[in-house]
């Protein structure tokens, strides 16, 4: 069974929950659905709430500066990739949409790092590439192997991330902060505490 570790982070970084609108509990169900279709249904779907809530604030009109839109904040051209796979999914400003593109990104970048990463660990490449990309992370697991470090533990990463040319680190380590306080917040039902 398939299950992420946030409980586990060792994040230095500490953030608030997103707060760009009250935490709702309107799509809990597509949270649900998607989790289950993509990651089985033993996955615990409120992790996927707490990435939305580090994301945009559960806002399904947010546009980040850079154009990524919606809950999940997906890239028009990511979730272009996401729809050649799922022609069924509609328009990215569609929540219900947005939400199941957002989870099979989640679920592509967690298989990519199926061997690349110790398991306790996986989660944290997971969402660590979901808002740095893929290939930073992969930058950085080579610095962090050309320095004799264990590439496949975040904690290497974090490290080296100060060498890694182009990364905004601070953000993707605030980023997997908030995803674990938000998760934090959560009772079992996905309602905050």
């Amino acid at each position: 069974m398939l299950r992420l570790c946030l409980g586990l982070f060792l994040v230095a970084h500490v953030a608030t929950a997103a707060s760009a609108s009250p935490v709702t509990a309107r799509y809990d169900n597509s949270f649900r659905k998607y989790s289950k279709r993509f990651f089985g249904p033993g996955f615990d779907w409120r992790v996927f709430k707490a990435q939305a809530m580090a994301e945009s604030g559960l806002d399904p009109l947010a546009t980040s500066r850079v154009g990524a839109r919606g809950m999940m904040q997906l890239l028009p051209s990511t979730y272009a990739a996401v729809r050649s796979n799922n022609p069924e999914l509609g328009a990215i400003d569609d929540p219900d949409c947005n939400i199941a593109a957002g989870i099979f990104h989640d679920r592509q970048l967690w298989n990519g790092w199926a061997s690349a990463s110790d398991e306790q660990h996986r989660d944290r490449f997971t969402f660590g590439s979901y808002n740095a990309g893929m290939m930073t992370v992969l930058r950085a697991q080579k610095i962090a192997r050309d320095r004799l470090l264990d590439d496949r533990i975040w904690p290497s990463i974090e490290v080296v991330a100060p060498s890694v040319t182009r990364w905004r680190y601070a953000e993707t380590f605030a980023y997997l902060a908030r995803i674990r306080k938000n998760l934090e917040l959560m009772d079992p039902e996905g309602r905050i505490r």
